[in-house]
């Protein structure tokens, strides 16, 4: 196993999680039994903050923590995750609006809907004591967790680490907070804005992390990581194939839902494929350098990324049919009837058995089509 620092990166995008689990069980499969995480640095966001969380609360046995992980996934259903809110939806636009800020003054949070459930689901399966003993053991250095603040806007990493040299940071729109790591961080940083509320950490409100992040990898940089292992949960590898896709087409007017989809998208596709290619860029200039002469905060870095190889919105439409009744009619109604333009947002809302263990299956096959490159990564014999 490596000695360099390296950092597991899970990213968000709700429902989409659930591709995570399959490249995590694959890693695992190629492990012995009962080895420890073999991740120093674990970095979550979103729905991939609740994985990297349950890794460190079994991070002395990997398999066992994945396992778990994977039983969770695979019995999800959308009443263990969220509820729709309350707020009435009125027959116009004004009185709609209108009945949202009137609840709002009555202290109820402006969201689609409550994810209460996930609460009592995450009290259920974590024991975040665990993490400090992880930390003492030193299976792991550092969990780390991202959510925006909804007070300046910054996009903050709480972290709670062994590594005494580490100190809170404030770079731009970036903050880093040592903090030891809660549920109510893990339901801020999954929070998505207008689907679900924004939660309180301390004296501020913050929401779901992928909004602002800008930089997937900056925040394990932060940390000291050597090596980065990300997993994204986009459709990058696909993104040549969307400007001939019918959808892109397509010159009807957008529906309400169709419109979210995208913004949606546009704040959980990651940044990862430009974050790649800034690395290796530095990583070009800095063996012209001498290593004596580098500057001491450069250092080069190996990353290794696994994304999925289908689009996870056409498996969000092959399944659209499993969420519950009043959700898949809100959609349909949403998107003009046309299931193909809902597909996008139903595919971060899609938490059923038959969508996340599709994203298990794609996230196991697309990791062991990457297995040497994996073993070599992680230096398994």
């Amino acid at each position: 196993m490596n000695e360099k620092k390296t950092a597991l990166l899970l990213s968000g995008g709700g429902a989409r999680g659930a591709y995570q689990i399959g490249v995590l069980s694959a890693i695992a499969s190629l492990l012995p039994k009962g080895s420890p995480i073999p991740f120093k640095i674990l970095c979550g966001t979103s729905a991939g903050a609740l994985n990297a969380a349950l890794l460190a609360t079994q991070a002395s046995d990997f398999k066992r923590g994945v396992k778990q992980l994977s039983y969770i996934w695979r019995h999800l259903t959308p009443d263990q995750v969220y509820r729709v809110s309350r707020w009435p939806i009125a027959s116009s636009i004004t009185k709609t609006l209108a009945s949202a800020f009137l609840q709002q003054e009555k202290g109820a949070s402006l969201s689609l809907m409550v994810n209460d459930p996930l609460e009592a689901l995450l009290t259920r399966f974590l024991n975040l004591d665990k993490v400090s003993v992880a930390l003492h053991h030193r299976f792991i250095e550092t969990l780390a967790i991202t959510a925006i603040n909804y007070s300046d806007g910054n996009s903050t990493t709480f972290f709670q680490t062994s590594n005494s040299s580490l100190s809170d940071w404030h770079k731009g729109r970036r903050v880093g907070t040592k903090d030891p790591i809660t549920i109510q961080h893990l339901l801020a940083s999954s929070a998505i804005p207008g689907i679900f509320p924004p939660r309180r950490v301390g004296t501020h409100y913050f929401g779901d992390g992928a909004v602002r992040l800008g930089s997937a990898i900056q925040p394990a940089i932060n940390l000291g990581a050597e090596k980065l292992l990300l997993i994204g949960v986009s459709d990058n590898r696909q993104a040549r194939d969307w400007a001939s896709s019918p959808t892109a087409a397509s010159a009807d007017e957008p529906s309400i839902v169709q419109v979210l989809g995208q913004l949606l998208n546009s704040a959980f596709i990651d940044s990862i494929d430009q974050d790649i290619a800034n690395i290796n860029e530095l990583n070009k200039l800095l063996s012209l350098v001498p290593e004596e002469n580098r500057p001491p905060d450069l250092s080069h870095r190996e990353t290794l990324i696994i994304s999925p190889s289908s689009g996870l919105n056409v498996i969000a439409r092959e399944h659209i049919n499993t969420l519950p009744r009043n959700i898949s009619r809100l959609l349909r109604t949403a998107s003009g009837n046309k299931p193909e333009n809902a597909a996008s947002a139903a595919s971060y809302l899609l938490f059923t058995p038959e969508y996340c263990q599709a994203l298990i299956e794609l996230g196991y096959k697309d990791a062991m089509w990457e297995k040497e490159k994996i073993q070599a990564f992680l230096e398994i014999n």
